[in-house]
């Protein structure tokens, strides 16, 4: 999955910063004050703000027996080793963090922290002239083929991501390319990186570390590590993948020198979502990632197993055999055993087959009763994305009504609450809370409003009966000469949008520093249109209709901020001139009274027709009804999302913006609708991350044309942003100060927020069907698993004291 193809813009990187879309488990900022921007955080926000508790049945590792194997559910196979390729994915990640060296792995509260098993220190040693980190390594640490861990590693791994050869086919090089080179220390156990300019977030790097065999050359780069390692150096090794049974079995790595892993191997199973609560009802499974309904289907198993009911008597209670009443058996037992043959072999049929169904689903309660569900909060986020590039969403006025409309706190509740977590909603796009950058920034944009929601909907000219009156000027054709001109006029020279920007901001009680504040209203700058196939040619806003926007690629062009709006109602006027889209059939005028108007073929009296209900239930604009078109996945594991989705029509319902929900296939929501920007709004999933400087950069930079007229979003799918952002991300990335860095990326999430192209609203469920005595496994949260104390418990040996079997 290298280059998505974009239908309105392409999603490749303006950089070698990323390439590629990241995982996803997978939606014009106004001038405020700069104390609104700054957050109103202290310091210890991020403190007060707890991450939610680990669920994983902690136990101290003289608890845990020694041996065994860990069946544990996947997704897919990897279809390659190496976590820096584009189409790495969850089970890449899983097995590098198994096999491989991590450097720094991250706590319950979502923040790195030093891996003893491979660094005895690593600290920032000189800043001027040049920034230089000296990694100690431990004196044990050693590949799976003997060899010591050391600065040609390093080495190798630095010049695969710099990206300054371009045969590496990397899909992420964030940090690297800072990197102006890496020398051994004193000895073969210190590694000194110089950086060409100071980075922040310089922990990030390094993890995982591959050995040179894998980094050396650009073939074992791009072909062999997909496939296979030459060296690993992890409490596993990776023994075999076995694509026919989709398993993939790690071993024991008798080299490793810190703590023993406590089993003797990990089997990752490949069992998508959908098949999961059979696999665990078959218990071929350990631990496995569930959804909600089989969580209650484990639930109700041990609810029964608590109250003496076994898997029999459950089927009788609440499973197939449920339905069956005494008089219904009597009769059923009457007609298999009658006269008439045809009918007795029928019921003995069905009855046979409802004893099999009975007895499949006791023996399925009977085994899922030796599971526990354990939970927690997923690093992740789920959000509402808004299409900033065309159509209403491009004013960012009806995108912040949108954002006003909605109670996000009634979502995260919905979602949540039932399953007894944590409901409070994110209040960042950049960290989430427990994180040492977490602030509740979403003041800047400001709490559900429906009052507020409506009155920035008028503002923007979206009002009751909109959809039923023509345009002033639906007698001009868009493109024409004189529209042309008068978009020009709007546009004036640079000075003009610079003094109307700091006007705007005095409005607002803003900073006097005008040019920050320019550059940070996305309507200065940096507003694209639809062009046609010669690049360099402008022309108007695409039409945009009920069935959304015009099909083909199109070319994206830079267009003068104070003109974008011209055009849009330019497109709206071609509309309904050429008589295409809901514009057009909605603008047919209501002209006179009740009492009718005189016309050729009805005399006086009579009633005019009758507008369609809606052209005036709804906000309309210029004879064009407000409505977006929503994209949800149709998958059998989106049923969540989807029942998010229609809480979220109910909401914008209210305030008379209407939608077009469009249910697509789980394959194509991604691919072909969120990156290649054909959506209105959509739901989707971020992962949280330790260093958002770095990672989080490419999801909300602001698009850029490339020299061929398209334009780059690298991972912002809204396709809103601002040049302050972009600012504030590089200064945050570009100091050591860690505080400071902290409070830049606090005020760019601000800012973010403001934009209102992406609203948080709650942090992924995390729900983990474990068996009961499985202990240092589950849901993990903010942490990443620690492989070698994963084991079972020991059995109970005391007086009195049951043994749990698997």
């Amino acid at each position: 999955m290298s280059q998505i193809g974009a239908p309105r813009g392409r999603t490749c990187s303006r950089s070698p910063r990323s390439r590629t879309l990241r995982s996803v488990a997978t939606l014009t900022s106004a001038v405020l004050a700069v104390a609104v921007l700054a957050g109103c955080s202290s310091s210890d926000e991020a403190d007060e703000a707890r991450a939610a508790a680990q669920d994983n049945a902690p136990a101290a590792r003289d608890k845990v027996a020694d041996g065994g194997t860990l069946r544990w559910a996947v997704d897919a196979l990897p279809t390659t080793l190496n976590t820096f390729q584009a189409d790495a994915d969850g089970t890449t990640s899983r097995i590098a963090g198994a096999v491989l060296p991590s450097l720094y792995t991250l706590d319950g509260r979502g923040r790195p922290q030093r891996n003893a098993d491979y660094l005895e220190s690593a600290q920032v040693v000189e800043t001027e002239p040049k920034q230089v980190v000296l990694y100690k390594l431990n004196q044990q640490a050693v590949w799976s083929d003997g060899r010591e861990i050391g600065a040609p590693d390093f080495v190798a791994q630095w010049r695969a991501l710099s990206g300054r050869d371009t045969a590496y086919w990397t899909a992420r090089n964030s940090g690297y390319e800072r990197i102006e080179k890496i020398e051994r220390g004193k000895n073969d156990l210190e590694v000194r990186v110089t950086f060409s300019k100071p980075y922040a977030d310089w922990q990030s790097l390094f993890t995982p570390l591959y050995p040179k065999q894998v980094m050396g050359s650009p073939n074992s780069f791009n072909d062999g590590a997909r496939t296979s390692l030459k060296a690993t150096a992890g409490p596993f090794l990776l023994k075999a993948i076995d694509r026919k049974k989709g398993d993939v079995t790690l071993a024991r790595n008798p080299r490793w020198w810190g703590q023993p892993a406590k089993l003797d191997s990990v089997v990752l199973k490949a069992v998508p979502r959908a098949d999961r609560a059979d696999a665990l009802a078959a218990g071929t499974l350990d631990l496995a990632e569930i959804d909600r309904s089989t969580a209650e289907r484990i639930a109700l198993a041990l609810r029964d197993a608590r109250a003496g009911r076994n898997g029999a008597q459950a089927a009788l209670a609440h499973g197939p055999g449920s339905s069956v009443t005494p008089s219904k058996a009597l009769k059923s037992w009457a007609l298999a055993h009658g006269t008439d043959d045809a009918k007795a072999a029928e019921v003995q049929a069905a009855r046979a087959k409802n004893q099999q169904a009975i007895a499949a689903y006791a023996n399925a309660q009977d085994t899922l009763a030796k599971y526990v569900v354990r939970k927690s909060l997923e690093p992740a986020y789920t959000q509402l994305s808004l299409n900033g590039e065309s159509g209403p969403l491009a004013d960012e006025r009806v995108r912040r009504a949108v954002a006003r409309a909605i109670n996000r706190r009634e979502l995260a509740e919905s979602v949540l609450k039932p399953l007894g977590l944590p409901a409070d909603p994110p209040g960042s796009h950049l960290a989430l809370a427990g994180q040492a950058a977490y602030a509740d920034s979403s003041d800047a944009l400001g709490s559900q409003d429906t009052a507020e929601a409506r009155a920035l909907l008028a503002d923007a000219g979206w009002v009751p009966g909109g959809a039923a009156r023509k345009p002033a000027d639906a007698g001009t054709k868009a493109g024409s000469e004189a529209e042309k001109k008068a978009a020009e006029k709007k546009t004036g020279d640079k000075a003009d949008e610079k003094e109307g920007a700091t006007k705007e901001a005095a409005k607002a009680g803003a900073s006097t520093d005008a040019k920050k504040q320019a550059a940070d209203t996305a309507s200065d700058e940096g507003l694209y249109i639809v062009g046609d196939d010669k690049p360099g040619e402008r022309r108007a806003a695409p039409v945009i209709s009920a069935d959304g926007p015009e099909n083909g690629t199109g070319i994206l062009a830079p267009a003068p901020a104070a003109a974008r709006q011209s055009a849009a109602l330019l497109a709206k006027a071609e509309a309904l001139d050429t008589g295409t889209g809901s514009g057009a059939r909605a603008a047919l005028p209501a002209s006179g009274t009740d009492k009718g108007v005189a016309g050729a073929y009805a005399p006086r009296g009579t009633a005019a027709p009758v507008t369609a209900p809606e052209a005036t239930n709804g906000l309309g604009k210029d004879g064009k009804a407000l409505s977006l078109r929503f994209v949800l996945p149709s998958g059998p594991g989106s049923e969540a999302l989807r029942a998010v989705g229609d809480r979220i029509v109910r909401m914008l319902d209210a305030v008379g913006i209407r939608t077009e929900v469009t249910k697509v296939s789980d394959d194509s929501f991604f691919k072909d609708h969120v990156a290649s920007g054909d959506y209105d709004l959509a739901l989707y999933s971020w992962p949280a991350s330790a260093f958002p400087a770095t990672d989080a950069r490419p999801i909300f930079a602001k698009p850029e044309p490339a020299s061929d007229g398209s334009l780059l979003v690298e991972q912002n799918y809204s396709r809103v942003g601002t040049d302050r952002i972009d600012q504030l991300f590089d200064q945050a990335a570009g100091t050591l100060d860690e505080e400071e860095a902290r409070e830049l990326v606090r005020q760019a999430d601000a800012r973010i927020w403001a934009a209102a192209g992406s609203i948080p609203l709650y942090q992924r469920p995390q729900l983990v069907a474990a068996k009961a005595d499985l202990v240092n496994a589950g849901a993990w949260g903010l942490a990443g698993p620690r492989y070698q104390d994963i084991g079972f418990k020991k059995p109970e040996t005391s007086k009195g004291a049951e043994r749990i079997t698997p």
